[in-house]
């Protein structure tokens, strides 16, 4: 089934409970021999960052055939049983706000979310209000624990200034599903992107790591020792010297589409951490503040269904005027 929306609608209810604790168990295999404990555990638990993982086994939540361990340095040994609670949410910490969600689909299970452009997914510092989990908690009756107290129910994200679909879920069983969907390659996402630089090949795949900045914490980029990274691309339409491109994920790490694209030399426009705003200047607001790039579309089967859904977003209101313009001073 296929879903195109063009609505926007404001939907809203009450306050939000989170859900039980859960748990995992994994046995190590002879390639994960020799492995730290938290690396381990962070590949195989694509929902948890690897911040959390370490949290989790510093406050006991992790067993090694069936003893406590609190050491994430621990090198896994061949058939050693790995099991990993992930306690209840602590309730009340994030405060339930009356914020306009865009709801393409909802059910019992999931939601489906249409993000604006400036609106960051989940509490941070710096970013206490007026985040996505702070809408959904207004807004949902449940929501999966899976992510913990400040990403209740968020399956992927999208940074603050990309716009587009993400999905949301309301239970533990969903959220696993699709978590296992997004491993293995079987929720796909496709993102539009309008870079600096006329991109060439018009068709390409941009396999290279990608792991956190040695210099600069906030920023990720390419770099030997990196978490394996791929993106494919296809040139949709030339505007003078700027290329619109189609993306497509096969992994998810942080900032991935913007670190690939600016380490080939075509920085997305708009991108103040990773390129210079020399490259886009001329350009009006509507495209380069925030950057560029949207999430259109998002493939994946109904967790408890086994449905296929795919739904499709159009480009903000204020990409697409930049597009006119852009057009207009091609021709």
């Amino acid at each position: 089934m296929i879903y195109n929306d063009s609505r926007g609608d404001l939907q809203e209810n009450s306050a939000c409970e989170l859900l039980v604790s859960s748990s995992k168990s994994f046995t190590a295999k002879i390639e994960d021999e020799d492995r730290r404990l938290d690396h381990f555990l962070a590949e195989n638990l694509v929902d948890i960052s690897r911040n959390r993982v370490q949290k989790l086994v510093e406050e006991g939540q992790v067993s090694v055939n069936r003893l406590k361990c609190t050491d994430n340095n621990y090198r896994l040994k061949l058939g050693d049983l790995i099991n990993l609670t992930i306690p209840p949410p602590e309730k009340a910490l994030i405060k339930p706000e009356k914020i306009t969600l865009d709801i393409i689909y909802e059910d019992e299970d999931l939601l489906v979310i249409n993000k604006p452009r400036g609106m960051v997914v989940h509490p941070a510092p710096g970013h206490r209000k007026g985040t996505l989990v702070n809408a959904l908690l207004y807004h949902c009756s449940n929501l999966s624990g899976i992510g913990g107290v400040i990403r209740p129910g968020i399956v992927h994200r999208l940074d603050k200034d990309t716009s587009g679909l993400l999905i949301v879920a309301k239970n533990d069983p969903t959220h696993r599903n699709l978590s296992e969907q997004l491993k293995s390659r079987n929720l796909c996402r496709e993102y539009i992107a309008l870079v600096s630089g006329r991109v060439k090949p018009v068709i390409g795949r941009i396999e290279a790591p990608i792991a956190r900045h040695p210099h600069h914490r906030k920023k990720m980029a390419v770099t030997a020792g990196g978490r394996k990274a791929v993106t494919r691309y296809r040139v949709l339409k030339y505007y003078g010297r700027y290329s619109l491109l189609q993306l497509n994920l096969e992994t998810g790490r942080t900032h991935q589409i913007r670190v690939h694209l600016a380490y080939l030399g075509y920085p997305v426009v708009g991108d103040h951490t990773y390129a210079k705003s020399s490259s886009w200047n001329e350009l009006p607001s509507t495209l380069s503040q925030p950057h560029a790039l949207h999430a259109r579309r998002i493939k994946f089967m109904h967790p408890q269904t086994g449905e296929p859904l795919e739904f499709l977003a159009p480009l903000p209101g204020d990409f697409k005027k930049g597009l006119v313009w852009l057009k207009a001073k091609k021709d």
